[in-house]
């Protein structure tokens, strides 16, 4: 497995962590471990919410792996609104308690990206993908595939960090984002596309492969 270049507790969140330590060192000194009970539980929460531990890549030719852990909540065929083409559409459900980074699928050059402000419903429901904000990569793979990754924000998530840019080139498993505090990634691939997961099934960001570009 290569290092992974990146601390395994997200940059996103030390902002977040320094914050919880202070107050509850703060309420410990000034009040006792009793009164600082719960905010040393916010400080573990948010270690553990901006974990971002290194993944082994799968090998597999023409594997699309999983941009991000948690359950998957659809899979099936459906019109891709960004290319306006017929597509696969896997989605991806992340709760809090998930590791919240985001990696490429495939290996492929950033051929375009966009954000989209909008509303922030529970990332769980279908009409999320359609109305909540969002920010869209379009990766095109060296055999000409088209993949769409599609970060959503969710009811608690109101950050989407997105790095990617137009014309760079990403490999699989390469971090490109991150969303805060529980969200969704929808990938949209080729239709004949050979899906590896049902709806239900837990995965994680670059072990699992979701399906294979035919």
């Amino acid at each position: 497995m290569k290092t992974y270049p990146h601390p395994i507790i997200a940059r996103e969140g030390w902002p977040f962590i320094a914050i919880a330590v202070i107050l509850a060192a703060g309420i410990h000194g000034y009040a006792g471990f009793g009164w600082a009970a719960f905010p040393w539980l916010v400080v573990l929460f948010m270690v553990q919410f901006f974990r971002d531990p290194p993944r082994r890549i799968p090998e597999e030719a023409g594997a699309v792996l999983s941009p991000a852990d948690g359950r998957i909540v659809s899979v099936g065929k459906v019109r891709d609104p960004y290319l306006e083409r017929e597509a696969l559409k896997i989605s991806v459900f992340m709760n809090v308690f998930n590791a919240h980074s985001n990696r490429s699928p495939v290996d492929g050059t950033v051929e375009k990206t966009w954000y989209f402000p909008g509303r922030f419903f529970n990332a769980d429901l279908d009409k999320a993908s359609a109305e909540n904000e969002r920010a869209v990569i379009y990766l095109r793979t060296a055999a000409g595939h088209d993949v769409t990754c599609v970060q959503v924000a969710g009811l608690i998530a109101r950050r989407i960090l997105c790095y990617a840019k137009e014309g760079q080139s990403m490999n699989r498993g390469e971090r490109f984002g991150f969303i805060r505090f529980g969200s969704r990634v929808d990938v949209y691939l080729p239709p004949e596309s050979v899906p590896k997961v049902c709806v239900g099934d837990k995965v994680y960001a670059t072990e699992t492969v979701l399906a294979v570009l035919a």
